[in-house]
């Protein structure tokens, strides 16, 4: 290693030190323990050569040699010898050019070491000077706020999904992207979705301007592409920082690679990240946040460059339609807790991805465990928007109807474009101001807030003849169904165009004010009594507040919940039936999904019936676990089917995302044979597939049921391969 270099987790100390305090550096052992220490680990840095911070490898994977390859190398060579101090001077005082002219030389570690030197002011400088665009737009480019409108539905139901759409049109948003998270994995309803925001999009002739997009596993959507050509459009994927994080998300590099080569339309692919993913799912390495989410951002410029490529090949332009969405606080408040860390680590994002070259947009969000409310969000935009996000997220209102976390609403959008003076996507301003919801210079038009003018627009483009008011009237009827399976609809505007409609506002903060009771909730002992045979086990959270904000202690058991399982397991030896199924319950970040009437208990009956149906021997009794999260189960399995011959399963009923309203439920599926459950954390998320949105008022509980045995399929036969892993940064309990 070159002289003055220091050794690997020397480095990887000092970077994480230098980082502002966030829980997730705290977590993993990084975090500085004082301001001293912090400006000590600044200086160390500061000093460095950036030849010298490249020499200490701090991961040798195959993302690590990725990486190298896609830095342009004589650029590189031009600051190598540049110390980490220079490099931040000439950020801050420097031209776009300048900046422009040595970004594609810079790893991803200078590029992460770089940001920690940088004040929240000179991060939003950086950042307001650099500006990426996509091919054929104005997404990313000075003085457009773009929005990704995601119209996510408890059910999948396409009603639901269209009339989000309708009502983010009415005030003029959502320019960006059409993207739904999916309840279901399975193809054929991943199919479902893709073809109503198709459907809407070609209805109105703007496939050539705006893509759309099921958030499905890329596995899946390539599943349906192949069963039918031309369904989807822009290809998502999370991404991590290193092999190991990566395979959680069920990806290799040679697996994004083999896609890459295949994206030559006009359209390629929607990356999101987020800090504190691979720390918080058992990847850290030591190694603090900042710098892997700076290696994700290297992971999407790579493979930008491997699809213009592609592009190039197939004879096409080779300007590539990519983006990344940082999906910053949504894991909760082991990654970071409040609003000003929250600020922070969007403007360290937004300076990483645009000297990665990436047009880069934000989800601004907060999980309800985190100390940032509602008013908080909208502080929080208001120091980041002068930073030059590329686009939001845009929903109905702040609050996701299925993942129930806090993000952008449309009013937010009205908001922001009227003060900071933004506009939006040309091709879709003159699409907005042909409905008449959007005047020339972005105001509001004579139908801004309507969402039944924007379906009986739709209507019309289809043919639909009939009279005005009889569409609008069937309109408002499917409006109503809508909003009775709890998604809620914009519509109107209260004493400004950016504020909700009153009645709504009261709605959402009576959300906001349930999903605190429900995260506080705990089981009562009237409930456990009605669970047949309930064997009641704790982890080693001390109280609520503690498994709140330290995450790990609601994934490991007490030792008298170790011992519990160790006896279950030695009573079992000598059955003469012996079980390959264990049903596990956890309180989750929801206990009162499990309080619910209707729920639990309706849902264990079909569950056990669908189970036994397929020729799995559930056990008779029932885990009840006290303040337990998903890894939770995958503990249970490793102290219960240690040695089985066989494969054995572990059914997880959690109590999931609260904000919704629905209070709903979760089933998590995991089958491994017993040599996989012996070895200890062997078995994660990764194999693990998922049912969510279980509730009455949502995915009724004995349809979660049977929806969560399908995925074990058949005792004789391999699980169903239509399911597919759940995704690290959707699994919060």
């Amino acid at each position: 290693m070159p002289t003055g270099s220091p050794d690997r987790d020397r480095l990887a100390r000092w970077l994480g030190a230098a980082n502002p305090f966030k829980e997730g550096d705290a977590s993993i052992g990084v975090a500085a323990a004082n301001d001293r220490e912090r400006s000590e680990a600044r200086a160390r840095l500061s000093a460095l050569r950036l030849r010298d911070l490249d020499a200490a490898r701090l991961f040798d994977d195959d993302l690590t040699q990725l990486l190298d390859a896609s830095c342009d190398a004589a650029v590189h060579e031009r600051t190598a010898d540049w110390t980490l101090g220079a490099l931040a001077a000439f950020l801050v005082r420097e031209s776009a050019a300048a900046v422009d002219a040595i970004a594609p030389g810079l790893s991803s570690v200078v590029i992460g070491a770089v940001v920690k030197l940088l004040t929240n002011e000179e991060l939003t400088r950086v950042s307001a000077m650099l500006f990426r665009t996509l091919p054929g737009s104005r997404i990313g480019a000075a003085g457009t706020l773009g929005a990704r409108l995601q119209p996510n539905s408890p059910t999948d139901h396409p009603d639901d999904i269209r009339w989000q759409v309708y009502s983010g049109w009415s005030y003029g948003v959502g320019d960006v992207l059409l993207g739904t998270n999916p309840v279901s994995s399975d193809p054929a309803s991943v199919e479902r979705v893709e073809r109503t925001l198709q459907e809407l999009i070609s209805t109105f002739g703007l496939q050539e301007v705006l893509p759309h997009c099921v958030l499905a596993h890329i596995d899946v959507q390539a599943v349906v592409e192949r069963q039918t050509p031309g369904c989807t459009a822009l290809w998502f994927q999370s991404i991590a920082g290193s092999d190991a994080a990566n395979r959680t998300f069920d990806l290799t590099v040679a697996k994004m690679l083999a896609y890459a080569d295949t994206r030559t339309g006009p359209f390629a692919f929607y990356f999101e990240t987020g800090q504190g993913a691979d720390c918080t799912n058992g990847h850290g390495h030591g190694v603090d946040m900042v710098i892997h989410e700076s290696r994700k951002y290297g992971f999407a410029r790579a493979l930008t460059q491997r699809v213009a490529a592609a592009r190039q090949r197939a004879g096409h332009a080779p300007a590539p339609w990519v983006h990344v969405n940082d999906v910053a606080g949504f894991i909760g408040p082991e990654v970071f807790r409040t609003r000003e860390q929250l600020v922070r680590c969007c403007l360290e994002d937004l300076v990483m991805g645009k000297l990665h070259g990436l047009t880069i947009g934000l989800d601004v969000c907060a999980t309800l465990h985190m100390t940032v409310g509602l008013d908080d969000l909208d502080w929080c935009l208001d120091q980041v928007m002068p930073a030059c996000p590329a686009y939001l997220m845009a929903l109905p209102t702040k609050v996701d109807p299925m993942l129930g976390y806090l993000t952008t609403g449309f009013q937010d959008h009205v908001r922001l474009r009227t003060r900071f003076g933004c506009a939006i996507n040309p091709p879709m301003q003159a699409f907005f101001e042909s409905l008449g919801v959007l005047e020339a210079d972005g105001s509001p038009g004579p139908y801004f807030g309507d969402p039944l003018h924007v379906y009986t627009e739709f209507q019309r483009r289809r043919g639909d003849a009939r009279p005005r008011d009889a569409v609008r009237a069937e309109g408002a009827a499917q409006m109503a169904a809508v909003r009775e399976r709890g998604v809620c609809l914009a519509e109107g505007c209260g004493a400004h165009p950016w504020e909700l409609a009153p009645a709504l506002d009261t709605h959402i903060r009576r959300l906001h004010d349930d999903a605190k009771d429900a995260l506080w909730a705990t089981v009562p002992a009237s409930l456990v009594t009605q669970i047949p045979a309930a064997v009641c086990v704790e982890t080693c959270a001390a109280t609520r507040e503690d498994y709140l904000l330290h995450p790990e202690t609601g994934e490991r058991f007490s030792a008298r919940s170790r011992e519990v399982l160790a006896q279950l397991r030695r009573s079992r030896a000598d059955a003469a039936i012996v079980p390959n199924v264990q049903i596990v319950i956890s309180d989750g970040l929801n206990a009162l999904a499990l309080t619910e009437p209707g729920h639990l208990l309706p849902l264990l009956v079909t569950l056990r019936s669908q189970l036994m149906a397929q020729g799995w021997t559930p056990a008779a009794d029932h885990l009840v676990v006290t303040s337990g999260r998903v890894r939770a189960g995958y503990r249970v399995g490793e102290a219960l089917f240690a040695t089985a011959s066989d494969r054995c399963a572990i059914v997880h009923v959690v109590g999931e995302r609260p904000g919704t309203g629905h209070h709903t439920l979760s089933v998590y599926v995991t089958v491994a044979p017993g040599a996989v459950w012996s070895e200890r954390n062997a078995v994660d998320h990764d194999i693990t597939r998922v049912v969510s949105g279980i509730a009455h008022t949502a995915l009724g509980p004995s349809a979660g049921a049977a929806q969560a045995a399908q995925l074990l399929g058949y005792r004789v036969a391999a699980p169903t391969a239509s399911a597919v892993p759940a995704s690290p940064l959707a699994i919060r309990g």
